[in-house]
């Protein structure tokens, strides 16, 4: 399936797509065939990105410098690519911040910060190219990034799993609106996958790293590529009947966490023959 030529024709926007997943995904559509534009706040990490991306592609990857808490700022990125490539095919929503904490030591500014980047800034950049398709007829595809913890909550990233959770209803919302129109919805809940960014604020230390890898039935962390992977069918022609669908990457880690006796893993062979004699000499 992923021949050279999968995207080809197809103009795609990654937003956070200057570093860790953002820019995984974005060089896998970029080396199946799609003219891509990547977006982030920091200039210069955009354009770094963008000149090595290119200097392995005979196709320019297109840096635009946006915050998508804006939704000015979001209008301006959406013309630009616009204007440089004459369309936008697929949407994907990356950018994102998130953070570990107590969340009675947060102030109301922690919560607008995430919140402002995840759930208002997707909302933006599907807004506004939404409009832009339905008004010109065009058919799109906006792949959303959110999470695992979105249907179940998690403590200690209320502000994520509260914005995340937003992103998910927005996904499976449009999915049934916007269909009428050809514009297709999908999203990935990734689970642990390290990017130098995320994982700095997520798992600062050997011992964080350590119990989210122990959590993962597969007993690893994923791969960018494996990821990226995902992302490149679900915007791809072969995945045109999948409209409103959340796809999860994360070794098996969020049904290990849903189940209730799954931390009897622990338990050890002589432990459970104790068990076993207790359960009968209780019948």
């Amino acid at each position: 399936m992923f021949e050279a030529n999968l995207l080809k024709n197809k103009v795609i926007l990654v937003t956070g797509g200057g570093t860790g997943l953002g820019r995984a995904m974005a060089e896998k559509f970029l080396a199946l065939g799609a003219k891509v534009a990547i977006a982030s706040r920091r200039q210069e990490v955009l354009e770094a990105a963008a000149q090595e991306m290119s200097s392995r592609s005979d196709t320019p990857v297109f840096p635009v410098s946006c915050d998508v808490r804006n939704p000015d700022q979001v209008a301006a990125m959406m013309d630009t690519v616009m204007d440089h490539f004459g369309k936008i095919d697929v949407l994907v929503n990356n950018a994102a911040g998130n953070f570990i904490s107590p969340t009675e030591r947060l102030s109301h500014r922690a919560f607008d910060a995430v919140l402002g980047i995840v759930l208002h800034g997707t909302t933006y950049c599907t807004l506004d190219l939404g409009k832009r398709w339905i008004a010109s007829g065009q058919s799109g595809t906006v792949l959303n990034i959110v999470t695992t913890y979105a249907w179940t909550g998690s403590g200690y990233v209320v502000p994520s799993a509260a914005a995340k959770a937003g992103v998910l209803a927005l996904t499976r919302s449009l999915a049934v609106e916007w269909a009428k129109y050809g514009i297709r919805h999908v999203a990935i809940a990734p689970g642990p996958f390290p990017t130098e960014g995320a994982w700095s604020r997520l798992a600062p230390t050997p011992d964080l790293h350590e119990k989210l890898v122990q959590r993962v039935p597969l007993g690893r962390v994923g791969e960018k590529d494996e990821l990226a992977n995902l992302a490149a069918y679900l915007v791809s022609d072969y995945a045109a009947f999948i409209n409103g669908e959340v796809v999860t990457i994360d070794g098996g880690e969020w049904l290990k966490g849903a189940g209730e006796f799954n931390e009897l893993e622990a338990v050890t062979p002589e432990q459970w023959d104790q068990l076993a004699e207790l359960t009968r000499k209780n019948k």
